[in-house]
């Protein structure tokens, strides 16, 4: 439990009510969905294994780290299993969280959870105030004690304030939102001022025309709205009690947004109010079906929900080394020498890799024994998995206890569950999914149930599973043992949206079509954002983001210094007033600082990129003292890489081909240092060859750093041998 806190200041303590409270959360652990078969079959989706840790164990470290005191895990399916990995692990003894368990079988969906606590609430009282409400499947190290107390007060001037909803926007894509392919698309319109949210679609939007009806009353109160078409919802909410109280008197709100959300925004009676919260360099996403899978881990590996990742003890794991080129390794992993393991790998605990094997952009778990000449590319491999000489995996998900055989080939978008075998040289089709239990001969059509019954029997039925083998060929060759479950009738076109896989070539082509096309569209299209305004009858898209908005009174701030010759101090000063006033993180700061020096320098007149340099180079001479105070730390230092990487692409790309020099510039004047540089370098590493522009113009200075980052650790082993 060594990870560090972020965020963990508790809320202010302004009432002798409040002060009483602890700070609380429920923690649902069932999705209540099917989007996961046929490995939820057999194990619930919680303890699935998310870069060799279960989910829940990232769901349970960010909430201890942001201040939460006590959390009531919902186990609904497979409840024996959740409950004794949770009785079995730190988390029943740790110092600054209590976790207790709630347990129904006959809950079939979240509403069906939160009445059944309402209901237990009545006899134990457990909730005693505002809570946060969060899915098993949700990854986050966002801060959460202002929040809270943002709820609180606004909650004291509005009482019928119940909600806040934490949202967060898209991550861009080159070509297509890949986290939200597979997922209903979100349209969501938002009050400017008070951020109270006014209407939430997903479910209803015209795709082929990119429209969404809105009701005309949606203006009769409000002068202006804010329509959102590229936000994300991290279904992480603060709930006031009166939330439960509604799914108690509504037994028709099963989902939580499509009927709770919903109902609360059209019920003019109770006159309940929903509101937002974005975050803007805090992470937070949910895993809600393979795709996002392979998203949030890949995040894992890069380093963006730090300090959540591999090489930190942050739940009881036992941490892995972090090597270069975004690389994890176990203390105790055997690797042949011959073995090429590449960028953005993970290997796990007493696992063997032999002769000539090729491992790239995956991760391996636990008690792995992978043979001579095998091929691994985008896959997860659990624990305990055997991969005999000569196979090819890309792209796929590996249960525990898989056997492969010899020769087999998984093709992108194979998922094998639990224990099944791969026969001798077969080849497993795309979007396979694989499993000892035979597909269940009728498919549940509520995508909101999830094998409710966890009594059913699955562990009598693997039993007996090698008895039905016999009497039945396997779908996977004479020496394997699985069934290939079949497509839904009507699914197949959708299989590729919800696959760990690349988008299919054919596929991207029709996305990237849509979006030329879209481009030619008439004005009636929905644009990402805008701002919807009472006597208008178009969306005025120039709105301005708070992020924006803080951008441009940081260079406010920093021109009106130069001009004045105001000293750093009051400088740094008035920028720290300014993060408090729009509430920004630390990063944010840095980004600001740093983007209003580079512009200043491009603005000022210049005939060559030579002069641009020197202009450059008299800036960041002239204030160091300014952008060192924001760059204190790593990932900091990062956001100043990251922020330069922006400007070349976009408002400033006279800056490129200047990359490499202002990079080495910032590094001899002490405002990156090497970590920081390296760490960017080995995260760039697994991107696209079209995001490694400045990552390669860059690649002498890269490993000029490398080795002397090298003969600086063999100094002091030298030293540590001597001493």
């Amino acid at each position: 439990m060594g990870a560090q806190k972020k965020g963990a200041a508790r809320v202010s303590e302004d009432s002798e009510e409040q002060s009483r409270q602890r700070l609380q959360a429920i923690l649902l652990a069932d999705s209540f969905t099917t989007k996961f078969r046929p490995v939820t079959l057999e194990r619930p989706k919680v303890l699935l294994p998310l870069v060799n840790v279960p989910m829940i164990d990232y769901t349970l470290a960010w909430l201890e780290s942001a201040g939460i005191e006590e959390v009531f895990v919902f186990c609904c399916a497979h409840s024996l299993q959740v409950i004794e990995y949770l009785e079995n692990s730190d988390w029943y003894s740790h110092p600054n969280l209590s976790v207790r368990t709630i347990e129904s079988h006959k809950s079939i969906s979240a509403g069906d959870a939160l009445r059944y606590i309402y209901e237990q609430q009545t006899e134990t009282s457990q909730i005693q105030g505002d809570f946060v409400l969060v899915s098993g499947d949700t990854v986050s190290n966002m801060p959460l004690a202002d929040l809270i107390q943002e709820h609180r007060d606004r909650k004291k001037k509005d009482e019928k304030a119940i909600m806040t909803m934490v949202i967060k926007k898209s991550k861009s894509s080159p070509f297509t939102h890949q986290s939200r392919l597979g997922t209903d698309q979100l349209f969501i319109a938002v009050d400017p001022v008070t951020k109270q949210l006014l209407h939430y679609e997903d479910d209803k939007i015209d795709y082929a025309k990119r429209t969404v009806c809105l009701d005309k009353s949606l203006l009769s109160s409000n002068p202006s709205v804010l329509l959102y078409n590229d936000m994300q919802d991290c279904y992480i909410d603060i709930c006031s009690p009166e939330v439960l109280s509604l799914f108690e008197d509504n037994f028709d709100y099963q989902h939580l947004r499509r009927h709770f959300v919903k109902g609360v925004l059209v019920d003019d009676i109770m006159g309940y109010k929903i509101f937002t919260h974005e975050i803007h360099s805090s992470y937070a996403a949910r895993i809600d079906n393979f795709r996002s899978y392979d998203t949030v881990s890949k995040d894992i590996i890069q380093r963006w929900t730090y300090p959540y990742v591999p090489d930190i003890n942050f739940s009881g794991n036992r941490p892995l080394k972090h090597g270069r080129q975004g690389m994890y390794r176990a203390v105790d992993a055997i690797q042949s020498r011959s073995a090429d393991v590449g960028s953005s790998t993970v290997i796990g605990y007493s696992t063997k890799i032999g002769n000539g094997d090729k491992i790239l952009n995956s991760v391996i778990g636990n008690g792995c024994s992978i043979g001579s000449n095998v091929v691994i590319e985008g896959s997860y491999i659990w624990n305990n998995v055997t991969i005999e000489d000569g196979c090819e995996i890309r792209n796929a998900i590996v249960c525990d206890g898989v056997i492969i055989r010899a020769g087999a080939v998984l093709q992108p978008g194979v998922v094998l569950s639990f224990k099944v075998v791969v026969g001798r040289d077969f080849v497993v089709p795309a979007y396979s999914k694989v499993s000892l239990l035979q597909q269940p001969t009728k498919e549940d059509s509520d995508e909101e149930l999830e094998y409710a019954d966890s009594s059913s029997g699955i562990t009598d039925v693997l039993a007996g599973v090698h008895l039905q083998m016999e009497s039945k060929a396997s779908d996977l060759g004479p020496d394997g043992a699985g069934y290939i479950w079949e497509v839904c009738e009507g699914a197949h076109d959708e299989e590729w949206k919800h696959s760990v896989a690349p988008i299919p070539e054919d596929k991207l082509a029709e996305i990237t079509q849509a979006m030329d096309d879209d481009d030619i569209d008439d004005e009636s299209a929905v644009p990402n954002s805008g701002e919807l305004k009472s006597d208008a009858d178009s969306i005025t898209t120039d709105v301005n983001d708070p992020i924006d908005d803080f951008e441009r009174e940081v260079e406010g701030t920093f021109l009106r210094a130069v001009e004045e010759g105001i000293a750093v101090n009051l400088v740094i000063l008035e920028v720290s007033s300014l993060r408090m006033s729009y509430n920004m993180e630390s990063t944010d700061c840095t980004g600001a600082v740093f983007y209003s020096m580079m512009k200043l320098a491009v603005d000022t007149p210049h005939n060559s990129p030579g002069e641009l340099y020197k202009n450059v180079a008299s800036i960041i001479t002239k204030w160091k003292g300014l952008l060192g105070n924001f760059v204190k730390e790593t990932d900091e230092q990062i956001e100043v890489i990251m922020k330069f990487e922006e400007m070349c692409q976009e408002s400033a790309r006279e800056l490129g081909p200047l990359f490499a020099q202002i990079l080495h510039l910032l590094y001899d004047k002490d405002v990156l240092l090497e970590d920081a540089i390296l760490r960017w370098a080995e995260e760039k590493a697994g991107a696209d060859e079209a995001d490694k522009v400045y990552l390669n113009q860059c690649e002498t200075f890269i490993q000029w750093l490398k080795e002397a980052s090298e003969e600086e650790d063999d100094d002091e082993e030298e030293e540590e041998k001597d001493g």
